[in-house]
């Protein structure tokens, strides 16, 4: 369930600012503006197509044409990164292609209006410092909190500082960064899954479970946050041998409650179907009364049987 930073693709990146980039061409008629203009978009069309060292080339005659165009720091930056190579770590000339992603994931963060293009620098700038590529949460840490000063209500923030501390083995600062994101946007579902993704990385269920319903109940339409609770609970009573049968039942049937939530909402949702089915099973195996293992394992059968014909209409397009 943990949610870690993933570069996007160069194609995306490009499209995120493609109408600002258009808007900033305008009114400029200079030569050197004109020029800039040109390096730009050939630059934007090395980098869609993944030659970062060509683009890279274009975007640094951009920027000496028209220093002004502060969009292009970011996909300069990210040309660089995308060079770098963390198998030639120690390598003079991999190294340095690192410190100029730096360099200019700073500057797109420094300058740039955009609030969108101005946070996806500082994310790569963190995950450039992150364990992944320079491991050095220590420089990571002031460009966060940065990026909390500036804007201190966005939740992706603390997300990122919550991940430095974590990831430097910092624990409380880490849950302190969470609980302080969701102090900023109570109602974000997003926020209570990541503290559900923090707390079951530490192994505590009981705490993995209160946001993680909380995310659920933040969107009662959605049947996915109730179809995920389910497969928690699911997991729990399948790995954890330790647990009392007492205790393993009410998480069944806590789950079966969430299935059920799921299915009233989509009454075709496969997955929560096979859930379903699965957790009745487990409900069979804690079951004393024979009869009612008989009853359980055959509403699973009908429900495994639902979810597999709905699957064969699915691949045949019906």
């Amino acid at each position: 369930m943990a949610k870690r930073f993933r570069p996007m693709s160069s194609a995306f990146l490009v499209m995120i600012v493609a109408a600002s980039v258009a808007a900033s061409g305008c009114g400029r008629y200079s030569f050197s503006a004109l020029r800039a203009q040109k390096n730009i978009r050939d630059g934007h069309e090395f980098y869609k197509a993944n030659r970062f060292r060509e683009a890279a080339v274009e975007y640094e005659e951009a920027l000496a044409a028209d220093p002004g165009r502060v969009e292009v720091y970011f996909y300069l930056g990210n040309s660089y990164d995308q060079q770098y190579k963390q198998s030639r770590v120690g390598d003079a000339e991999n190294d340095a292609l690192m410190q100029k992603a730096i360099e200019n994931y700073k500057k797109s963060a420094e300058l740039e209006t955009n609030p969108q293009m101005r946070n996806l620098a500082m994310r790569y700038l963190v995950a450039a410092y992150g364990p992944e590529k320079l491991n050095n949460p220590a420089e990571a840490e002031p460009v966060v909190k940065r990026m909390i000063e500036i804007d201190p209500n966005e939740p992706e923030h603390y997300f990122a500082l919550a991940k430095i501390y974590e990831d430097a083995g910092n624990y409380e600062e880490a849950e302190k960064a969470l609980l302080r994101a969701r102090e900023v946007k109570p109602s974000e579902p997003a926020v209570y899954l990541q503290l559900s993704a923090f707390y079951n990385r530490q192994g505590d269920f009981e705490q993995t479970m209160e946001p993680l319903h909380q995310a659920a109940d933040l969107t009662p339409e959605n049947p996915q946050g109730y179809h995920l609770v389910a497969t928690y609970y699911e997991e729990k009573v399948r790995k954890d041998h330790r647990l009392p049968p007492a205790q393993a039942m009410d998480f069944v049937l806590k789950g079966i409650e969430a299935a059920d939530k799921a299915l009233s909402l989509n009454p075709d949702y496969v997955d929560a179907m096979i859930y379903k089915n699965i957790l009745l099973r487990h409900q069979a195996k804690y079951e004393k009364d024979r009869a009612k293992q008989v009853e359980l394992i055959k509403q699973a059968d009908e429900i495994r049987n639902r979810a597999m014909e709905l699957n064969k209409k699915k691949a045949s397009g019906q």
